[in-house]
């Protein structure tokens, strides 16, 4: 069921459309709590189910909800553009104040495109107090691949039924496309780098991406990597700029290994029926980057 939090966003009241998901019998003040955040054109509704099933097999729960401007969130005015820094403010400003109204603790955050860049920049603050972070082909530096296919995006956007497809998943469908479209396009965003961020974060990081993401290379998760050594990569082949829908199974296990992995027996392997232990061996490869390619080609193929 789809319910609502105000928070204030720097004297700014918004209204949060979120869902819980997952084991509704635990409570999420002393449970391990799983965030998702969403892409640059999501919302609740845009994930379907796999919250819910990643949610089952870890036995966590999870918080799924609608950035300001998507979904059935606060709308952004028409008048209004998006800050270049948005990113940096959902993660700094926004992030931090919806937690305190749903009283999540030490999550986890699971972040797609655009949520991917906002969980590194929250798990960079000085003040993050995460048991880890997924991201799935997150953008730590602009390409003109992912300009290219943005600018796309605009043109389809324009000239096809991309606007009602994606109405199913915005109240004001206007609102998400353009506060998405416009700030990607616009040259001062051309800037925008969060690497050195990258190097600040303590906690364990998982990054996935699709072999043939349309929307960014392997630079990105790479360059995670090379900042962050510690870093955990996973190439998917066949799939494109969300795994998570392209291979939701494939996602799923590799994310439970990483997290039993790096929870030790905080976490319980639901999904098999037993609980996790601290010295089991993980099947995701631990790579700087130069090695991806054969590494995660391995892992790949051990994944159910």
């Amino acid at each position: 069921m789809l319910e609502r939090v105000g928070i204030d966003w720097l004297g700014r009241p918004l209204e949060i459309a979120y869902r819980m998901v997952g084991d509704a019998s635990k409570d999420p003040t002393d449970t391990p709590v799983m965030v998702f955040l969403h892409e640059g054109l999501g919302s609740v509704a845009t994930w379907k189910d796999f919250p819910e099933t990643l949610c089952r097999r870890l036995g966590m729960r999870g918080l799924v909800f609608s950035r300001f401007g998507y979904g059935d969130s606060t709308p952004r005015p028409s008048a209004e553009r998006f800050p270049v820094d948005f990113m940096q403010r959902q993660a700094n400003e926004v992030l931090p104040p919806l937690f305190r109204a749903l009283q999540i603790q030490r999550p986890w955050l699971f972040g797609h495109s655009d949520g991917g860049s906002i969980a590194l920049l929250h798990a960079a603050r000085s003040e993050a107090d995460l048991r880890g972070i997924v991201v799935v082909a997150p953008h730590i530096f602009v390409e003109d691949l992912t300009i290219d296919s943005i600018r796309a995006v605009r043109e389809t956007y324009l000239n096809t039924g991309l606007r009602e497809k994606l109405g199913r998943f915005h109240a004001d469908v206007d609102s998400a496309f353009w506060g998405w479209n416009d700030v990607w396009l616009d040259p001062q965003f051309r800037t925008f780098n969060i690497e050195a961020e990258c190097e600040r974060i303590t906690c364990p990081i998982l990054a996935i991406q699709g072999a043939d993401d349309e929307y960014g290379t392997l630079e990105q998760i790479r360059g995670i990597a090379r900042r962050n050594p510690g870093t955990t990569l996973s190439v998917l082949p066949a799939c494109g700029h969300s795994p998570q829908r392209d291979a939701p199974q494939a996602v799923i296990e590799t994310v439970a290994r990483f997290i039993m992995q790096a929870a030790g027996s905080d976490i319980t392997d639901a999904g098999n029926g037993k609980n996790n232990n601290r010295n089991k061996t993980s099947h995701v490869d631990k790579n700087s980057g130069d090695n991806i390619n054969k590494n995660t080609r391995d892992n790949t193929e051990e994944t159910p």
